[in-house]
Formats: C-alpha cells, structure tokens, sequence
C-alpha cells in the first residue's frame, strides 16, 4: 500500500525521540517559506521532544529539519519509493551551494525514512543558514533541494524549542522569528545613485539573447553593483538600454530585457552534453584593451561538475577572460551549451598548492540556465534534435547576431569584489 505523505509526516514526529511511541504534535506553528510544522512530545509521558518543520518536494521526498530538546538538530529525508536496510548506517556528503562538502552518516529509522544526526559545526551551519541550494551523494546517488528561507527556518525551531522548555506546550504559538531589518543591505540595485566615496569605473561582461520579445541572459557578477544604464551592444549596432527583470545570486544567472525585440534569438540545447565534446566560448575579454570585437576560443568539456564537485557548472578548456562573463558557450551545432561564467583563479590556486593551473574554466549547464528562464516565465528556442556539425567560423558569425557586449557603469568597489569573484 501507498506509504501516504500523512504517514511520512506523522513518522517524522518520531525523529530526535528515543522512544519507538509516537510522538505528539504539532503544538504552536512554524510556518517559514514551505517550512511547515511545531513542537512535538512524547506521547506516553507528555514530555518535550523535539521542534521539527518539513516540506514536500515535487521529486516526491519529503525532508524535514529538527532540533531536539538537547539542542541537537538533524535532518530527516521520507520517500515512498525508498527500501532501506533498517538501522544500516551509511555515508553522505552534503554541498551547500557549491561550497565545502560536509561528510556526515544517514541512519535508516525505517525502509522509507531517514534520519541524518548533524555535527554542532558553525560552519555548516552558516553555510545551512545562507544556502539557496543543498546536494547529497550517496550511494552513487546525487539528490538536490532548493532550499528556501534557512536563514528564518534554525531561529524559528530554536525558539521554538526554547519557548517550550520555558513554558511547556501551553505556550506554543508563532515560533517563527522576524528577520532582522539591516539598513542598506544587499547590493546596488541598477539605476540608482553612486555611493558617495566610491569612484566609477566602466564594468563589462557579455550576454546572449533568448527570446524573440527582447530578453537576454548573463551572469549576475556581470550587472551586480551596476549605477545608471546597463547596455547591450550587438556588432555594428547602436547600445540599447536594458532593462534589469530577475536575477539569481546563488546560480549566477540575470535576466535582462530590451526595449524592442531582435532578428536573432540563440537555440539552447535540449539535450545534456558529454565530457570530451567540443565547445566554443564566445564573449568580450577585456573589452578595448585586447579588443573591440568579440574573441572566439575553442576546447571540450573536460568535467561534468564544477569547483568541489558542483554539478551546475561545466568544467571547461576553451580559454575565457574576465569580460567572457555571461557568454554563450556554444556546441558544434551553434546551439547553446551552457552559460559561461568563470576561470579558475590560477594565483590563489598556485600559492595553495605550488603548481599553476592551466585551461581550468567553468560555465554554467543549460539545465540552470532553462530552469531560471522557466521560473521567468520567458520563453525560448530549445534544440530537441541534433543538428549537422558547422564550422568554427560558421558557429561565430551565426553567435554575432545573438551575442551582445554588456556594459555598465559601477563603483571601484564593487568591480573589485567582481574580478576577486572571477
């Protein structure tokens, strides 16, 4: 019978207990983003627990976060399709946004349910707090979540917890916490005054179109700290005025729209690409210092999976600058292969290790860059069907009518945290 998703919650009131009874609750409610749940207590003696909130994913896994009445959290993982070895321990390597992996152990609590005991590391738990995305290996396996609003989620169970020890469950309520409000947080937003104290400096990168109505793609470095205009110029054509739509800092991804549509939209690749293929990387390395026009540079994909294993990027040979930021990286059809979006810092990597890198770069993989356009709401061009083979000359001049030199004006400041980023 159907493991129901009541049963996968209910089982989840049973995760920090030391008992096999069930478990009462929710007392009070936390409600945080998809973030759903409250206080629980034992259900023979009536004592606190634990505080947990879980949220269902469209994959069908249901994970839920805990913090017991020790001040110990963990994680818990439901599926209906799961058959674990019950009590059968196993290692699990979670990234948080691409960062440093965290080596931690899934302990089966039943064949569909999994509890993951978390270290008191202040490490991970900042990186948990601030992270847009969360990815577990296991057992061959990659599992990756969207993780929305942690930053609230940890204050809410932690008052939760402390609110319940203090005053038992008969003084549950709200547990969620209000954020705190930080004068002139985040970045400057296009369009706005220059800070005083900062001297303006010219900031360049590339984009690409994606869409018959206007809209175009780049990396968020590229416009992030923009002040005033941000253009696009297409070979040849006058500079249009963009129009920032959306933005998405965790994957380095920023939508833009012009003010009338172009003649060339860019097809983007429906099908995933292999390590080995040829690429082509196409974009505007420090734009009228090398060069007016567009450079063109060739190489394969080397790897599936970025800096510490990120499988949203590519590892890429073809050669990029700071300015190829935001470009096309184009496969030998001409249709888009990925987004690209930085090189390895050769100097930081060499007084590490001694050795000096060479031809390591990154792009970002079509599936975030469609995802994100999704989420838009814009449509664009996927080539379902592989196309016949051009030559490199042919890819470049078909990119000239999509491809667009992006420019802004930004403080010193910000250009500096965006080539340190590079």
């Amino acid at each position: 019978m159907k493991f129901a998703i009541k049963a996968i919650v209910a089982a989840f009131c049973l995760i920090a207990t030391l008992s096999t009874s069930d478990a009462r609750g929710p007392y009070g409610t936390i409600n945080v983003g998809n973030w759903k749940g409250g206080a629980y207590t034992h259900d023979q003696s009536g004592a606190f627990t634990h505080c947990a909130a879980g949220a269902q994913y469209a994959s069908g896994i249901y994970f839920a976060v805990t913090i017991d009445n020790k001040a110990g959290w963990s994680l818990g993982f439901a599926h209906d399709g799961w058959a674990f070895a019950n009590g059968q321990a196993f290692p699990i390597v979670l990234t948080f946004d691409g960062q440093t992996p965290f080596n931690v152990h899934g302990v089966p609590l039943s064949g569909k349910l999994l509890q993951v005991p978390m270290p008191d590391n202040s490490a991970l738990i900042a990186q948990f707090r601030k992270a847009k995305t969360m990815t577990a290996f296991t057992q061959g396996q990659l599992f990756q979540f969207k993780l929305d609003q942690t930053a609230q989620l940890l204050p809410a169970l932690a008052n939760c917890v402390a609110t319940v020890k203090k005053g038992g469950v008969a003084a549950a309520g709200e547990f969620a916490v209000a954020p705190k409000q930080v004068a002139a947080a985040g970045p400057a937003q296009p369009n706005a005054a220059p800070p005083k104290g900062g001297r303006s400096v010219n900031q360049t990168g590339t984009g690409f179109v994606v869409s018959a109505t206007g809209h175009v793609v780049t990396n968020q470095h590229v416009i992030n700290g923009c002040v005033g205009d941000i253009l696009g110029n297409l070979t040849g054509e006058a500079p249009l005025k963009l129009r920032l739509v959306s933005s998405d800092e965790t994957n380095d991804l920023a939508l833009l729209q012009a003010p009338s549509p172009f003649k060339e939209v860019a097809t983007i690749r429906g099908k995933a690409i292999h390590s080995g293929d040829t690429v082509v990387a196409i974009g505007y390395p420090f734009h009228g210092l090398l060069s007016s026009d567009f450079t063109v540079t060739t190489g394969i994909v080397s790897s599936l999976s970025g800096i510490m294993n990120d499988t949203r990027f590519l590892q890429i040979s073809a050669a990029v600058q700071p300015g190829n930021s935001g470009g096309p990286l184009l496969d030998t059809s001409g249709t888009i292969a990925g987004m690209v979006a930085a090189k390895l810092n050769a100097l930081k990597v060499a007084r590490a290790t001694g050795n000096i890198p060479e031809n390591i770069n990154f792009a970002i993989k079509t599936g975030a860059l469609r995802d994100f356009l999704d989420n838009s709401v814009v449509p664009y061009q996927t080539a379902v069907e592989a196309k016949a083979e051009l030559k490199t000359s042919d890819i470049a001049r078909n990119a000239r009518a999509f491809t667009l030199l992006i420019s802004c004006t930004a403080t010193e400041q910000s250009a500096s945290a965006k080539k340190s980023s590079e």
